[in-house]
């Protein structure tokens, strides 16, 4: 990826509509530690664990950026602060489990976009190489209570490694959780239509139109899919070579990225949007002996029987969206959460690269009309928080309020996917984060402005 020599911090997101808006209402907590404190204890607040049942009336006790207790009147330890958290709610923080956030600043001012490489493989990027800690993104995501996301890089096949990150830190080290928590592979696919307003009429004769005839479309599929299939194979012999270590070995950089993923350690998120490509994702997976992760899998309610049998995890894109087809209900993106759910399949919703007007700061409202159409309420919460850090391998470090993980905290007034709630503090690690972003900025200007 290239490497930016400026970081422009413009305000972008004023720029971009949203379905929603984070709100802008006073915020700070009293009682909380000061900046670089990461030790305290919230008493009196209905704690809301996802792991368990809630916990009316309950404390959570934080020492050095852990979780050390969580129950019912708790007693305080002496030598901690005390925030009083009566009329309030502890939930665990918020969990985007696939965007483009830190990568891109401005989506129409190239210069602020680093998400992707020339050439159809790069496995050897890291997503966090690339993220920009002063993006303005991040506060207005983080003031909303998204603690952490998964950024992902884009491009042809394969595009690089997402990384999982924490959306505070002053450096990229810092906010690296998962550095390279998976590789991002675009499935090929003979066409592959888009919904109403994002620029089509969504039907498939239409795409295959703009891409040529069917047969030179499936001429492409199917070079890309040798392609593909040639690339793994060749990342296993090199990974043989490697272990015989012969004479005038010579390290490569990018087959040296795939072998955790031939090994199985690190998984691959394959963009697989339509039934089609989602049964292909699933065959090249069993082919190669993948562990996968199905990303944007709009289709996937059609197919929930193969994915149920093949154990296979999925990141849903927004629910707040336009169906793909001219022809589908109107509540198709909203019902498939739901239709996951019943199905037994794992599922978490990422905000996705490249729609800006969907950001991460809105995750919890993508989540919430999941639940107007039929998704149950706590699955709904988990699947932004416990069900992203399963589906990532963090489940040991964040996802839940629990004995022994980090605080990644939220505290609301209320519900977190309703609207109106207000988070009144977010804690990363333990760490009171500066509840200031460019939007509450704005609302502070405006709402102050003189008669």
């Amino acid at each position: 990826m290239r490497t930016l020599a400026i970081f422009i911090t413009t305000a972008s997101l004023a720029l971009v509509p949203s379905p929603v808006t984070a709100q802008p209402a006073a915020t700070g907590i009293t009682g909380a530690p000061a900046a670089g404190g990461d030790s305290f204890v919230i008493k009196g607040a209905t704690v809301h664990t996802v792991s368990g049942a809630d916990i009316p009336n309950g404390s959570v006790i934080v020492r050095n950026g852990k979780i050390m207790g969580v129950g019912k009147n708790l007693p305080a330890p002496k030598d901690m602060k005390v925030i009083d958290g009566k009329g309030l709610h502890v939930y665990p923080g918020m969990i985007d489990a696939g965007t483009e956030i830190g990568l891109i600043e401005i989506n129409s001012v190239r210069e602020t976009s680093d998400t992707t490489e020339l050439g159809k493989f790069n496995p050897q990027l890291v997503a966090l190489t690339a993220v920009n800690p002063e993006s303005e993104h991040i506060p207005v995501t983080r003031f909303n209570g998204i603690t952490s996301a998964i950024t992902m890089p884009s491009g042809q096949l394969i595009s690089g490694q997402v990384s999982l990150i924490h959306l505070d830190g002053w450096t990229t080290d810092e906010m690296g959780i998962k550095p390279r928590a998976g590789l991002h592979l675009r499935m090929p696919a003979i066409a592959t239509p888009r919904g109403g307003f994002q620029g089509d009429s969504g039907d498939i004769p239409a795409a295959l139109a703009a891409r040529g005839s069917f047969t030179q479309a499936k001429q492409n599929f199917d070079k890309e899919m040798a392609e593909l299939n040639e690339f793994f194979e060749t990342s296993r012999r090199y990974m043989q070579l490697k272990a015989a270590q012969p004479a005038g070995f010579k390290p490569d950089l990018k087959l040296e990225a795939m072998i955790p993923v031939i090994e199985g350690k690190v998984p691959v998120l394959i963009t697989a949007v339509l039934e089609r490509e989602i049964k292909d994702a699933l065959a090249f997976a069993e082919k190669q002996k993948l562990k996968i992760i199905l990303l944007d899998a709009q289709e996937a309610y059609k197919v929930t029987k193969e994915i149920k049998a093949a154990n296979v995890p999925v990141v849903l894109g927004p629910t707040l969206s336009l169906p793909i087809n001219e022809d589908d209900p109107y509540d198709r993106q909203y019902t498939t959460p739901a239709d996951l759910q019943k199905a037994g399949i794992l599922f978490s919703i990422g905000t996705l690269e490249g729609k800006a007007n969907l950001a991460s700061r809105n995750l919890p409202y993508q989540a919430a009309q999941a639940v107007a159409f039929g998704l149950p309420h706590d699955e709904a919460i988990k699947a932004i928080t416990q069900n992203a850090a399963i589906i990532w391998g963090v489940s040991d470090l964040i996802g839940t309020i629990e004995e022994g993980k980090w605080a990644d905290l939220l505290l609301t007034d209320g519900d977190p996917l309703e609207a109106t709630t207000t988070v009144k503090q977010v804690f990363i690690k333990g760490k009171a984060s500066d509840m200031q972003s460019k939007h509450k900025q704005l609302y502070d200007k405006y709402i102050n402005r003189p008669n």
